[in-house]
């Protein structure tokens, strides 16, 4: 896994396809999370002969946040920025899942001249959304410094299988708990407690990104126990086109408990938006 100097750290990164192409998709993981999220997925964008590109959110996975770093929205979607260009990537096709969403958006919001097209899965505008009730904990001081020093191996794997109908692979969760370390849990502490109204800022997306109707994919599990799945279909607030499914026996991580549809409907969802003009 090769590495890239960005927003003054250097950050792991998981690539595929061609090294130097201008025009790739960038995959935004969410909490918790890291660039291993994305490996089958880059893998198969790749093998289309499309650059692909993951890599971890500064103190997430193997990636130490600069001194100074902003653990915000704001901060990360920055981050993203720098990322991108230090990547030499100019026409970008976002994929984002659950925190990765907000992020991913709001540097859209900044740089809509990049964008060409974006999947969402599991997340995106919030419109009326209240938090979950484990993001209630992480907001809550000394409640969630306590529940992060008491988060074992086996708790980490109940709390976030749990409600999950399909269950989660072992060794998806075994891969995030492992970069689930002390620094990982400060940093979700941070970016919660500095996040305010998670439903804020639709319209004023709204008016930056639905007049350009970019092609967009939503993918979201049915089940979902954090993010309801009725919001698959209010992404179109921003993307009026968006091709939306909802997917009936998945939770939170479709790629996860459901990878050959997601692989099958992202791939397709790319390779059309490539043709499309830019």
């Amino acid at each position: 896994m090769r590495g890239v100097e960005a927003g003054g750290t250097r950050t792991r990164l998981r690539t595929a396809g061609p090294q130097d192409a201008r025009e790739a998709v960038v995959f935004v993981h969410g909490n918790p999370g890291s660039a291993d999220d994305w490996d089958a997925l880059v893998d198969a964008v790749g093998a289309t002969g499309m650059r692909a590109v993951a890599f971890d959110l500064p103190d997430f996975g193997t990636t130490v946040a600069p001194p100074g770093f902003e653990h915000t929205v704001a901060g990360y979607a920055a981050f993203l920025d720098a990322a991108v260009q230090a990547l030499g990537i100019e026409r970008v096709h976002l994929v984002a899942h659950d925190f990765g969403g907000p992020i991913a958006l709001a540097w859209a919001a900044g740089r809509p001249e990049l964008l060409a097209s974006v999947t969402l899965i599991d997340t995106g505008v919030l419109p009326g959304y209240r938090w979950h009730s484990l993001a209630r904990v992480w907001r809550t001081p000394l409640l969630g410094e306590l529940f992060q020093a008491t988060t074992t191996r086996s708790a980490f794997r109940w709390l976030v299988g749990r409600g999950e109908p399909r269950g989660l692979p072992r060794e998806f969760l075994d891969t995030m708990y492992d970069h689930y370390d002390a620094r990982t849990k400060r940093a979700v502490l941070k970016l919660y407690r500095a996040t305010g109204d998670p439903g804020s800022g639709v319209r004023e997306l709204a008016a930056i990104l639905a007049p350009r109707d970019l092609p967009a994919l939503v993918i979201w599990g049915e089940r979902d126990v954090y993010l309801p799945s009725s919001y698959a279909a209010r992404q179109r607030e921003v993307f009026p086109s968006a091709d939306v499914h909802v997917l009936p026996a998945s939770g939170h991580w479709p790629f996860a408990d459901a990878p050959e549809t997601v692989e099958r409907l992202l791939v397709a969802h790319v390779g059309r938006a490539v043709a499309a003009p830019a």
